[in-house]
């Protein structure tokens, strides 16, 4: 059973039987979901006042370590609740946890402000930028993943080591070979299903165990709200299959996972923004050339919104498929934009986002480039320009990091509060980095220093 974004639908399916808890969770700053299990009629005498939760699910790494830079209010104040204000677009079933159902929050504060750093926020602020404009986001996310023989306590017992993909080579768009990842594949792609996920496509990928599964565009909210359940979802189909599956960007000299970001722009009447006329449907308006215009210019500088751990930058190099340099081109894989389709499907594929990439911040940062580009009508350069003409984009966590907090665009398009916020978030995850003593430390100097 799927509910179509409404309460009215959820109290039914409560009252029926059918749905028995109700999650209610808000994407955190690593583009995780968190959140509580609630009674169904618990949920139904509280669900218009909102919920509370604690405010350190915005102030913690991927760890769940509280990190005090991150905190909102005082230092009296830290560990306290705000509170969540549920979505009903946002709501799904959960196939693979029957009897329940699933709502997003958007945090605010004690006044009942939105709080403004919390990433869903984020891109919403974003869209509502955008709207002004009168153009609205319209956006359809490909992510990769691994899958390993390995369950994951078998994997954390081996270090995440010496693991066994599930295909012993490349199956790049292979129907065969497949035998161990098809099961789990299978699984997974029949709960999106049921869960009200439309899928376009699937097929294995170029890392040995690496697949990949397509769900239909929609609005950038509803996209990125799959696209989070999704990830959930698909982990713990595979516990249950006793395997594992890894979405971060670059497990080793293999091919890396991604997260392409399919992007077109409609007016106020749907028509295609993009497009530049219906007589020349392959043709960008001059609306799309400066929305591209404007990623070239900003893609270092909000690199960190794509890219925001350590091991999303061992992803990023030439021949890689993954954009060193902000290029762009037409149908041209190796480039940090990809010009695709045509008429009402004319759109960017974004290419620089790993699997790790936060979707909600990573839209809200190409918005952001997008309208940057729009307003200051920038000129489009030549797609043919020599790679080294292009602006480099950083290689490390903390360049970029350094390089988004310097920014005046971001400043200017995100906000101080944002732009700091993020900030002390990636460079704390970097001074986490520098103080951690590595396998390949142990191996390089154990013996021979």
């Amino acid at each position: 059973m799927t509910i179509g974004g409404s309460f009215d639908e959820l109290r039914s399916a409560i009252d029926a039987g059918v749905i028995r808890e109700v999650i209610v969770a808000l994407p955190d700053t690593q583009g995780c979901l968190k959140g509580t299990r609630v009674g169904a009629r618990h949920f139904l005498s509280g669900y218009r006042d909102g919920f509370p939760a604690c405010d350190y699910l915005l102030a913690s790494d991927v760890d769940m370590t509280a990190i005090a830079e991150l905190f909102l209010g005082d230092e009296a104040a830290r560990f306290g609740d705000f509170t969540l204000r549920l979505d009903p677009r946002s709501i799904r079933t959960l196939a693979w946890d029957p009897g329940t159902a699933l709502v997003l929050g958007d945090p605010v504060d004690l006044r009942g402000d939105p709080v403004r750093v919390a990433p869903r926020q984020v891109l919403t602020d974003q869209l509502d930028a955008l709207a002004q404009l009168g153009l609205a986001a319209f956006t359809g996310n490909e992510l990769e993943f691994i899958i390993f023989r390995e369950s994951y306590e078998s994997a954390a017992e081996l270090g995440y080591q010496r693991l066994h993909p599930a295909t012993r080579h490349n199956v790049d768009y292979s129907l065969t070979g497949l035998e161990a990842i098809t099961p789990v594949t299978r699984a997974i792609r029949d709960a999106m299903s049921a869960t009200g996920l439309d899928i376009e496509t699937a097929r294995a990928e170029c890392h040995p165990g690496q697949y990949e599964i397509v769900f239909s565009y929609s609005d950038a909210i509803t996209t990125c709200d799959n696209h989070v359940l999704y990830k959930t979802g698909a982990k713990q189909i595979a516990a249950e299959h006793d395997v594992s599956l890894t979405f971060m960007p670059k497990y080793d000299m293999g091919e890396g996972n991604s997260c392409h970001i399919h992007l077109s722009l409609r007016d106020t009447e749907g028509r295609s923004a993009f497009a530049r006329s219906d007589e020349q449907p392959h043709e960008m308006s001059r609306l799309m050339e400066h929305f591209i215009a404007g990623q070239l210019a900003c893609m270092a500088e909000f690199t960190v919104m794509f890219a925001p751990n350590i091991n999303s930058y061992k992803r990023m190099a030439p021949e890689a498929f993954a954009p060193s340099v902000a290029g762009w081109g037409r149908d041209d894989r190796t480039r940090a934009v990809r010009v695709v389709g045509a008429g009402p499907g004319l759109r960017i594929e974004h290419r620089l986002g790993g699997g790790d990439a936060n979707p909600y911040l990573a839209t809200a940062a190409i918005l952001a480039a997008g309208r940057y580009g729009i307003e200051n009508e920038l000129p489009l350069f030549d797609e043919q320009a020599p790679d080294h003409t292009y602006p480099s984009l950083p290689g490390t966590l903390r360049a970029a990091t350094d390089r988004w907090q310097r920014s005046e665009r971001a400043r200017e398009y995100f906000g101080d509060d944002v732009v700091d916020y993020f900030a002390r978030a990636y460079h704390s995850e970097a001074d986490s980095y520098d103080s951690a003593v590595t396998d390949w430390e142990r191996r390089r100097g154990f013996e021979r220093l």
